[in-house]
């Protein structure tokens, strides 16, 4: 699985020019078009985990439902009308 650093490597820029062309930073056209190919071209996906761990945020929603089988939350959870 490749990472960020190979990204970089066969796009020909740095680590910091792929981060901010992929997530939507201040980058040349021609360099966000070469980011795109080599990100294309070696598989590579954002870890979103990886993402999650390093800004200290996770962006994941809890419920916790104190009876499931009464219709009442199972609705609210739904967020459907009773």
């Amino acid at each position: 699985m490749a990472n960020i650093y190979d990204v970089a490597k066969a796009a020909g820029v740095s680590p910091a020019t792929v981060s901010r062309a992929l997530n939507g930073g201040s980058v040349s056209p021609e360099r966000a078009a070469r980011v795109q190919a080599a990100c294309e071209e070696l598989g590579f996906r954002p870890n979103r985990v990886a993402r999650g761990l390093r800004r200290q945020r996770s962006d994941v929603l809890a419920l916790i439902i104190s009876d499931i089988e009464n219709p009442f939350f199972t609705a609210l959870a739904r967020g459907s009308r009773t």
